[in-house]
């Protein structure tokens, strides 16, 4: 199963000694007030499309342009429309697409989303239409909303993060009956909110969680218990990625400006950083091409940075830590960069921008209207796609 669904992809050729060109975006379906920002974006595995979540609390399917599926930068393109909105009535925790996703299938063509008090909805790619949902309840009998979720690597089951909790539904059964995984046993294990989950692509039937207690938690996917316990990341942790061959595990925090790779056969030991600029709460995507080899991340200044994992890293005598180096770094937005995808078979990236914008203090007005306006400096909500390659192989 898992060598027929690595079949469907070419081998990627990015080219990363020159700036990548950007060849088009979106902004017009972001521009209902200066605070809608967008909150990531995720390519659909089959590549064919986008999709994003922003502040207005609805997903966006954009479709990539033909003239792009080639591999090869195109210039003079038009601003991409969405094709497809899905409104959820509050805001986006997490959202996700179903692992073998193909727009030849219509039937896999489905996505789970995740939002405050509302039931975990799985969403018709096709049609906008919420397929059915899934519920968990708190010992009162309680409708509580998942804090992330995921599909599990077949697309069978579906895991969804908790206070302390993990539950597990079958795909195939919407409802309400689920398993429940604990993090905690007798006061032992992972603590606090499960912000993040990640499924090891190499079949070793590890998955992992990122906690806002500043914690990541690798566990067996037989029986969810709890194979080792990683703390370094100095703010919670919103996200957890792991490497292509399963060696390596990610983690990247809010209010934290390291990405750490830890070394999955030596428990605890950490291979290298690598830094970027978070000053905010929010979740700031970072992603791993299919290879293994490049990872990426936006920053609080509206650059993304790009590291390549083959090289080796430097070692800071002041921190003791092994911190691995951009090999690029370029102005992509003009507000955070939050969001940074690749492709899965184009040297495509796909970038997102934005954030709550604040009063700043000190303002004398006596207009009492005023005291409710976002006062911006510099906003950029938007989504751009950039081409990173000269040719697909």
């Amino acid at each position: 199963m898992f060598a027929e669904r690595e079949s469907r992809y070419s081998v990627v050729h990015y080219n990363f000694s020159e700036v990548p060109q950007q060849v088009t975006g979106a902004w017009q379906d972001f521009d209902i007030s200066t605070s809608n920002f967008l909150k990531g974006c995720k390519w659909s595995p089959d590549g064919s499309c986008l999709l994003t979540n922003s502040d207005d609390n609805i997903l966006r399917i954009f479709n990539l342009p033909v003239e792009l599926y080639s591999g090869v930068a195109v210039q003079g393109l038009s601003e991409m429309v969405s094709a497809l909105k899905m409104h959820e009535g509050e805001t986006i925790y997490d959202y996700c697409w179903y692992p073998f996703m193909s727009s030849l299938d219509p039937d896999s063509c489905c996505l789970l989303s995740t939002s405050r008090d509302h039931p975990i909805h799985m969403w018709d790619a096709f049609t906008g239409t919420i397929r059915c949902t899934y519920r968990t309840y708190n010992h009162l009998d309680e409708l509580v909303a998942a804090n992330c979720v995921s599909f599990n690597l077949d697309g069978s089951q579906i895991y969804c993060g908790f206070n302390k909790m993990v539950r597990v539904f079958d795909t195939a059964r919407p409802g309400r009956d689920f398993q429940q995984r604990p993090t905690t046993v007798k006061k032992e294990g992972q603590n606090g909110i499960i912000s993040s989950i990640a499924f090891s692509q190499d079949n070793s039937g590890m998955y992992a969680l990122g906690s806002y207690s500043k914690s990541v938690g690798v566990y067996s996917d037989s029986d969810g218990e709890l194979i080792f316990l990683l703390q370094g990341q100095q703010g919670g942790v919103t996200h957890v990625m792991f490497s292509p061959d399963g060696t390596k595990l990610y983690s990247g925090g809010r209010k934290d400006d390291e990405i750490i790779c830890w070394d999955v056969r030596n428990p605890g030991t950490v291979l290298y950083c690598m830094m970027r600029s978070v000053d905010t709460n929010q979740r700031v995507y970072f992603d791993i091409d299919r290879t293994g080899q490049y990872i990426i991340s936006g920053n609080a200044d509206g650059c993304v940075s790009i590291w390549d994992s083959t090289l080796p890293p430097l070692n800071d005598d002041t921190t003791k830590e092994a911190t691995l180096q951009p090999v690029m770094k370029f102005v992509a937005h003009g507000d955070f960069v939050n969001g940074a995808s690749f492709h899965p078979s184009l040297p495509l990236l796909a970038t997102t921008s934005g954030q709550r914008q604040f009063e700043e203090p000190g303002n004398d007005s006596d207009d009492e209207n005023t005291m409710d306006q976002d006062i911006v400096a510099q906003v950029d909500n938007s989504l751009r796609i950039w081409a990173a390659g000269t040719s697909v192989k």
